[in-house]
């Protein structure tokens, strides 16, 4: 009976060793990034089944896995690069970085960032066959692809990560906005309606306005880490009136594209329901004072599922 009393703590140590490990990889994954992801080729899918009308959802759903898939590994890649470049230290805002706090170690994120971009390659390889077969498209989709992997990890780590140069922004706007839903959509459709470039800007405005936000978090330790993001070089001020313009311009956009299809049925404009929700979200940051710039974390979250939301009523108005 000693024995066995003895051996039961060691088996539940063993089980919370493992939920505390689970917890912190799914810290690092960063779940709440994924809807941002799924906004942006969610737009390109739901598009393309209005358009073309394809009832394919093996297609679909490796786009999503792929993505999904491409965005953990993004977020990886960001923890790693920042713990080894200095932009995660102990005056930095925001949530805790598990390389930084010492819950997970480099070499261990290392390994799951190249199994995250193995899978990745895979997923990907298997959705362009699918949805192309093996011809001249398939070797532009499969380099964009590569692209997308070389972007997910060189934002933050690498030799010259282009996050601490400031073209974070760009990438985000290109793959989250015009690579995230014409993409998808030329996957299923097998070709492009030129006007589908301006809701796909929209997303592309709305997701850059989240890097935006996590920047404006950031920018004092950022600053002291040398990553020069678009809030470090233009300042606190402008980085705010930028956002402002990011969130404006996903409307108009959004808006011009409606007068091109325009079928005169009111929930065609639907999307304009978040309009409050965007206002509050630029109110909010164009207010807050450098003092509580660690209070924009909700804000930020709000922003991306807002995004979501945004994508599944413009979407709902186009099919209506």
């Amino acid at each position: 009976m000693l024995l066995k009393r003895r051996g039961k703590p060691k088996v539940k140590r063993s089980k919370d060793a493992s939920m505390a490990a689970f917890k912190y990889w799914l810290n690092a994954a960063r779940p709440r990034t994924l809807p941002l992801a799924i906004a942006s080729v969610g737009m390109g899918i739901l598009l393309a089944e209005l358009d073309c009308g394809k009832k394919n959802f093996i297609v679909p759903l490796l786009i999503i896995s792929t993505t999904i898939l491409l965005q953990i590994l993004s977020n990886l890649a960001n923890d790693y690069g920042d713990a080894i470049h200095g932009a995660d230290h102990e005056g930095r805002q925001g949530p805790s970085r598990m390389i930084q706090s010492g819950k997970i170690s480099q070499a261990d994120m290392k390994r799951a960032i190249l199994l995250l971009a193995i899978s990745s390659l895979i997923s990907g390889l298997i959705l362009l066959l699918l949805a192309l077969g093996f011809n001249t498209l398939f070797g532009v989709f499969f380099f964009a692809g590569l692209g997308a992997i070389w972007a997910a990890y060189n934002y933050t780590a690498g030799g010259s990560p282009y996050g601490y140069q400031g073209f974070g922004d760009l990438f985000v706007f290109l793959f989250f906005g015009l690579v995230g839903v014409l993409g998808p959509y030329y996957l299923l459709c097998h070709h492009l309606d030129g006007s589908i470039i301006l809701p796909a800007a929209s997303v592309g405005a709305l997701a850059t306005g989240v890097l935006n936000l996590n920047n404006i978090r950031d920018i004092h330790s950022d600053r002291l880490a040398s990553k020069n993001t678009i809030p470090v070089r233009v300042g606190l001020k402008a980085a705010k009136i930028y956002h402002l313009i990011l969130l404006s311009s996903a409307i108009i956009l959004a808006t011009f594209y409606n007068f091109i299809h325009l079928s005169y049925h009111p929930l065609q404009w639907s999307f304009l329901l978040v309009l409050p929700l965007l206002f509050l979200n630029g109110r909010s940051i164009y207010l807050i004072s450098e003092e509580k710039l660690a209070t924009i974390d909700p804000l930020l979250k709000n922003l991306a599922f807002t995004t979501l939301l945004f994508v599944m009523l413009f979407c709902l108005g186009q099919y209506l």
